[in-house]
């Protein structure tokens, strides 16, 4: 049966995911808004691909979703086009030996759940061989985990019994899901990190005693007591804002057929190709990493106190530069979604309660 614990014990089965395919713009009639595209989703099935070979050759078992080049496949009923399923770790979380999996991220759920197969008939051509593949050992729920954000696994951090929960807002300590989630799941001690969003995209504990931040939380000393914390500070989402300002601006138009034509969108494509992709190439560093395991950590690029703080801790980093990570709002951790690491359930806290 497939498990995970700790996200640092040594990963054996991995969902990596994937994105529409060049041939798939056809759709788009501007043929230079077109090629913008094309290399967008070439270059990024590039990176995709340096990531699972890496992982293979550490025998990490790769699944991946399949896509197909048809546009009205994934055409909703508001005529936009679904994004590609390239963010697993959104939909998806091996919790201890229960997977759950949301079949789509329109579908907002109860805060209830009972244990069944996933009903995946509308969605066989994208997940179904990964949800059939993973239902051969585990369960498989079909609804998110109740009382948290959909995007599970970029909120929540597993380190043992200890199960970290990122608040979506600075200051937002909802007390009353941390109660319920402690009653639903007493196996576990749940508690917040005062993140203000994604918790993979603000910090990553990278084994026991070390932890990389984009910011001093200062929750840190009470639910990491006695960790390395190294803070990079005006660095990852901080350093792009100018460009952030600007998607706002188009925020899902490339998802709309004939939105290419809109000057503001062409201005925003053409942007990030000129400008912002070889600008987070060399400069921005992102903690949103994978680890393999205790020893192997997958990062985007090379960063100083990161690397020297790896050293001391006899970390092996393995850079993957993705490329289009904030064109896609998606590093390294969110492309993927552990599904088994070897080890069991570990109390790094032994004399906490909750």
């Amino acid at each position: 049966m497939y498990s995970v614990y700790q996200h640092w014990d040594p990963l054996k089965v991995c969902i990596v995911g994937r994105s529409y395919s060049p041939g798939f713009y056809s759709f788009i009639k501007d043929s230079h808004v077109r090629q913008i595209f094309e290399r967008i989703a070439e270059e990024t099935e590039e990176d995709f691909r340096k990531l699972v070979l890496l992982l293979e050759k550490f025998a990490v078992k790769v699944l991946r979703p399949e896509l197909t080049d048809n546009s009205e496949l994934y055409m909703m009923n508001n005529r936009r086009i679904a994004p590609p399923p390239m963010l697993p770790r959104d939909c998806s979380i091996m919790l201890g030996n229960k997977f759950y999996f949301r079949t789509s991220p329109n579908i907002v759920y109860p805060n209830s759940w009972q244990e069944s197969e996933v009903p995946i008939a509308t969605d066989n051509h994208t997940w179904g061989k990964v949800l059939d593949h993973i239902r051969r050992t585990n369960l498989v729920y079909n609804v998110g985990l109740p009382g948290l954000h959909p995007a599970n696994s970029s909120t929540i951090t597993r380190i043992g019994k200890d199960i970290y929960v990122g608040t979506w807002s600075p200051g937002d300590l909802q007390e009353n899901r941390i109660k319920n989630l402690n009653k639903s799941y007493p196996e576990y001690r749940w508690q917040h990190v005062d993140t203000g969003g994604h918790s993979d995209g603000v910090f990553c504990p990278v084994k026991p005693g070390l932890i990389v931040s984009l910011r001093d939380v200062p929750t840190y000393a009470e639910t990491f007591p006695g960790w390395e914390v190294v803070y990079l500070p005006n660095q990852s989402w901080d350093l792009v804002k100018p460009f952030l300002e600007l998607k706002k601006k188009n925020q899902g138009k490339w998802w709309v057929p004939g939105a290419e034509l809109n000057d503001q969108f062409t201005t925003y494509v053409e942007s990030w190709l000129d400008h912002w992709v070889g600008y987070v190439e060399e400069s921005v560093f992102d903690v949103n990493m994978l680890v393999i395991d205790e020893k192997n950590v997958v990062c985007n690029n090379y960063n100083k106190p990161v690397f020297d703080a790896f050293e001391r801790h006899g970390i092996t980093p393995h850079i993957i530069n993705f490329r289009h990570r904030y064109f896609w709002d998606s590093g390294l951790h969110c492309i993927t979604s552990d599904v088994s690491r070897d080890g069991t359930m570990q109390d790094y806290f032994p004399e906490r309660t909750i």
